[in-house]
């Protein structure tokens, strides 16, 4: 039916084209500048911090560079069982601008929801506890919302590298802080194409009080089904990003120094469950932004192509296989230099292709590169640990964090048709 050089065309096309143009679009994205007389200032933000701990060394960081951008008030969310210790550490802190509130259990959607009613201010900053902010954060985060078709406004993150980390620490941070600097080249690359992203990330996030404050939103973010037979109460920034994009909220990702936050990722093996609890998160949100809800073919193209259908076919393990196999087949007529030319372009575009996206970190840190090898296998790795999610998207577990599953069994309940309204009164108590 189809010639083994048309089959190579057409999956070296798909796979590429994306990289192609997202390179060019990438370089092309220019932040929208804070204005010399802004309409919105620092003043008209609060922070809101969902913690599971309510302190730590961490979170003390966090909320000194939160306080440095000098916002209106931080609110911070821990649970019942850890007040207390929230509530001292905040004593012990040179400021009345922190608030603790707290809930039952454990959810990062309940705790968001706990703060919301209680903010007073026209901008909601969530942040997660332990990120770090540049002094200069809130005025770039605040810039592209003086335009009030916007809605939502995302940051550009990098990881913040251990002080004398061991040789092991050092390898994971490393794919650590790749995974961001990936996440960073495809939002700035899709936002310049069509004004789309993967996700708003709920490390450091910016939204209207006013669309977190309405009803239906309030709805739709405690009572959120999936597939029609479970109650989620997870992938928080997933649901919020999907929000604002049905309801015609334009979203913006501000990439530029100034709206740079560092993050902590874990820096041993159990980084392997953060990627697996990504991958979920993903395939969940991915399948209901394309096939239950719809509106991205529509309004965001280019984003459904280069970001979310890579949910169902970025398997690096078998396209690399599949396009170098259809090349040999393609190329047996040929002559043994010819055909020789052909594989060593091919691998070379591949391996070109490995790390195109990285070449910020590259620059930034030089002697990564001797890890290269350890950047493509792990992508490799990747493939197989999305496969894995795909067959087990009805966990909802971290894995990686002491205490964060003590009440998983609340992110995601399956509910019949009678048990629906028992379960609404639960998640709205």
């Amino acid at each position: 039916m189809f010639s083994y050089y048309e089959v190579f065309l057409s999956l070296f096309l798909y796979r590429y084209l994306r990289l192609i143009v997202n390179v060019f679009a990438f370089c092309r994205l220019r932040p929208i500048t804070v204005s010399e007389n802004p309409r919105l200032t620092s003043q008209d933000v609060t922070v809101v911090i969902p913690s599971l701990d309510g302190d730590g060394s961490q979170l003390w960081d966090s909320i000194r560079s939160i306080l440095a951008t000098r916002p209106y008030e931080i609110i911070l969310v821990t649970i019942d069982a850890h007040a207390e210790r929230a509530k001292l550490m905040v004593k012990c802190m040179p400021t009345t601008k922190i608030r603790v509130l707290s809930v039952v259990q454990p959810n990062k959607r309940r705790q968001m929801v706990r703060a919301i009613p209680e903010v007073r201010t026209d901008i909601t900053v969530f942040a997660d506890d332990d990120v770090t902010w540049p002094i200069k954060l809130l005025p770039w985060m605040l810039a592209p919302l003086e335009n009030k078709e916007f809605g939502g406004v995302g940051t550009n993150q990098r990881l913040r590298r251990a002080e004398a980390p061991t040789f092991r620490q050092r390898l994971w941070g490393y794919l650590g802080a790749l995974y961001l600097e990936r996440r960073n080249f495809d939002c700035a690359a899709c936002m310049y194409m069509d004004g789309g992203l993967p996700c708003l990330s709920g490390r450091t996030v910016a939204y209207r009080t006013k669309i977190l404050n309405d009803d239906a939103f309030i709805r739709g973010f405690t009572h959120e089904e999936w597939l029609g037979r479970y109650r989620l109460n997870a992938d928080d920034d997933n649901f919020i990003t999907r929000w604002l994009v049905s309801h015609g909220q334009k979203i913006w990702f501000q990439y530029h120094k100034e709206a740079e936050v560092q993050t902590t990722l874990e820096d041993n093996s159990m980084f392997l469950k953060q990627c697996l609890r990504w991958s979920r998160s993903n395939w969940r949100s991915n399948i209901t932004s394309m096939f239950c809800e719809g509106q991205i073919w529509r309004q965001q193209p280019w984003s459904t192509y280069a970001v979310h259908l890579t949910t169902l076919s970025h398997w690096a393990c078998i396209w690399d296989v599949l396009l170098v196999y259809c090349c040999y087949e393609s190329t047996r007529s040929w002559s043994t230099r010819s055909t020789e030319l052909a594989f060593a372009a091919l691998l070379a575009w591949i391996f070109v292709s490995k790390f195109i996206k990285l070449l910020g970190h590259y620059i930034r840190y030089p002697f990564d590169l001797l890890l290269l090898p350890v950047s493509v296998s792990f992508g490799y790795l990747h493939g197989l640990i999305k496969i894995y999610a795909m067959f087990t998207l009805d966990v909802t577990a971290w894995g990686s964090r002491e205490g964060a599953d003590a009440n998983d069994a609340y992110r995601m309940i399956r509910v019949s048709q009678t048990e629906r309204e028992k379960a609404t009164e639960i998640y709205t108590q």
